[in-house]
């Protein structure tokens, strides 16, 4: 698949989950296409293991949309995004080179699929949302309005235009949340601000 693609050099290929730290170690990768279903050890927690790292790769999940129910749980714990097995094999390379480039791999309509899917519900969902809900109030006003924002699936430009300043003072702002609340990358602040609204009808 990535043969026909000059700017990707596949540097390892692992059999199981319990491998990737491993290689990632030895090879210092910027992106993982993580397989979500693997033996010994599942792309999930193998995920999990990488974000842990003092510079982990970026990660893409690969997954089969209507059987793997935990991809949440990926996106969670810092994938940039999900690809389907399915996908065209250039759509997959080209994943791998927005990810790489900072882009997460994840449109608004496949968040709201996801959200709607395995976001689950009852007192779990609810303890969620409170934490949510505590961690946006740490925020500044307008950095609220770009969590909001990015939550909705909006684009920098987008953003800029519907709360009228510079894309690079959005950027700015995306930068400062992800730092204040510890955060990985745009899917997480996204994920966070739909569980803020969970229970408030939105």
């Amino acid at each position: 698949m990535f043969g026909g693609a000059p700017d990707i050099e596949v540097v390892a290929e692992a059999a199981d989950g319990s491998e990737v730290p491993g290689l990632v170690d030895a090879h210092a990768p910027h992106v993982v296409l993580m397989d979500i279903r693997m033996p010994v050890v599942d792309g999930l927690e193998a995920t999990e293991r990488l974000r842990g790292l003092r510079r982990p790769p970026e990660v893409v999940a690969l997954t089969t949309f209507n059987t793997d129910a935990h991809v949440l749980r990926a996106l969670r714990a810092g994938a940039a995004g999900f690809v389907l097995k399915d996908t065209p094999p250039a759509e997959i390379v080209q994943a791998v080179r927005k990810v790489a480039s900072g882009e997460p791999v994840l449109s608004p309509e496949v968040t709201r699929q996801l959200i709607a899917r395995v976001s689950g519900g009852g007192t779990e969902r609810e303890a969620r949302a409170r934490r949510a809900r505590r961690q946006i109030a740490e925020l500044g006003e307008r950095e609220r309005e770009v969590a909001m924002a990015v939550g909705r699936g909006m684009s920098n430009a987008e953003i800029a235009a519907e709360l009228y300043m510079g894309v690079p003072t959005v950027k700015t702002h995306v930068s400062r949340i992800l730092s204040k609340l510890g955060l990985d990358n745009r899917v997480q602040i996204a994920l966070l601000a739909s569980d803020s609204r969970a229970d408030a009808g939105d």
